[in-house]
């Protein structure tokens, strides 16, 4: 195979410049999560304007053990990371122009699932709406 070929495969420069440029100027998805206790079946519904980093930033507290709920965190410690899952519930599509309030659409969105998957009390780690 020549050297042209093997870039190629590999993605050359060229390439991986352009598949770089393109992900900066992709917005990250955002959306809704949900984190399942699989022993018990507690969840903990959130929501976040960058939908990865947010389930970074919630698996990375709970492995140093600093997460804000503490009944999340209690169950983390004492059952461990493989009784937990990650998911996606729901993401916003991505638009055109640019979004009056996407903060706003995330509340309604997860106030949605929120209403569906009421976890709050032995059901789940959310605190119940006023």
């Amino acid at each position: 195979m020549s050297s042209a070929d093997d870039r190629a495969v590999r993605g050359g420069p060229a390439s991986r410049a352009e598949l770089k440029r393109a992900y900066k100027e992709k917005p990250p998805p955002m959306g809704v999560f949900a984190i399942r206790n699989l022993a018990n079946g507690k969840v903990l519904v959130g929501s976040g304007l960058n939908l990865p980093g947010a389930l970074n930033r919630v698996r990375f507290e709970l492995s140093c053990g600093m997460h804000r709920n503490r009944a999340l965190q209690e169950d983390w410690q004492r059952l461990g990371a493989d009784s937990f899952s990650f998911e996606q519930l729901d993401v916003l599509p991505p638009t055109e122009e640019p979004r009056e309030d996407p903060k706003e659409e995330l509340r309604v969105l997860e106030s949605l699932w929120l209403d569906r998957l009421r976890p709050y009390g032995e059901a789940g780690y959310n605190t119940p709406p006023e």
